[in-house]
């Protein structure tokens, strides 16, 4: 996983959802459209000086799950028994050996920038994702695959900021809701097909603000939103 794999995958999330090319950086995409995602964050293995990603920074010292893994087959982390005076010689005892682990990626592949990710593939900064591939910055999402800046949802494909959801695909904006097909901003509801700001309904299509449309009106509306979204 790379810059340029991150970016080819945002390409085919792109063209699913909206229908055109991505043109935005890696850093504009973050500010964009996962400014309000839990992701992890750039600290420091204690033991190398080198950059790591965490999804907690509580502790003051780190270090990767690959480093640790190398010490412990060298080394170990046992240490000599010392004489303990006082609670804060204990304390300082166990701050040196206790750095919280980072980049825990376990039976995934091709994983960049994140943390606590596992059976997964192609991920770039993301946390606590399961049986996941094609997901960038993303918190919480399970047996999805090509989600942009989602939580907290599973069994999604092709889908950007889509929240405590499920079953749903080529989708942007979704919160709370399932089953939900080529739609844009959406909350709490429950199959819909191409339709746009709706709440609280369920088995419709071509609906607007939860408002009826032909179809051909439908899409020209649509067109007017994705420019919207691209361009604001």
């Amino acid at each position: 996983m790379n810059d340029k794999m991150a970016l080819d995958m945002v390409n085919k999330i792109f063209q699913n959802v909206f229908e055109e090319t991505n043109n935005f950086s890696l850093d504009i995409l973050l500010e964009k459209f996962a400014f309000d995602v839990k992701l992890p964050k750039q600290v420091t293995d204690s033991t190398t000086n080198e950059v790591t990603w965490a999804d907690s920074v509580n502790s003051g010292r780190y270090i990767t799950l690959a480093n640790m893994e190398a010490k412990d087959m060298v080394d170990g982390w046992m240490i000599p028994k010392k004489e303990i005076n006082n609670l804060k010689e204990l304390i300082d005892i166990w701050n040196e050996i206790n750095l919280m682990t980072t980049e825990r990626v376990y039976d995934s592949i091709n994983v960049l920038k994140s943390d606590t990710i596992y059976n997964c593939e192609n991920v770039y900064r993301s946390t606590d994702c399961t049986h996941a591939k094609n997901i960038i910055y993303c918190d919480s999402v399970n047996r999805s695959e090509y989600l942009l800046a989602s939580q907290r949802s599973t069994t999604c494909t092709f889908c950007i900021r889509t929240d405590d959801s499920k079953n749903c695909s080529n989708s942007y904006n979704v919160l709370c809701s399932n089953k939900i097909i080529n739609s844009y901003f959406i909350q709490d509801c429950f199959d819909l097909y191409e339709c746009m700001f709706c709440s609280h309904i369920a088995n419709k299509k071509f609906c607007i603000a939860n408002m009826q449309f032909e179809e051909a009106e439908y899409f020209e509306i649509k067109k007017t939103i994705v420019d919207w979204i691209l361009n604001s």
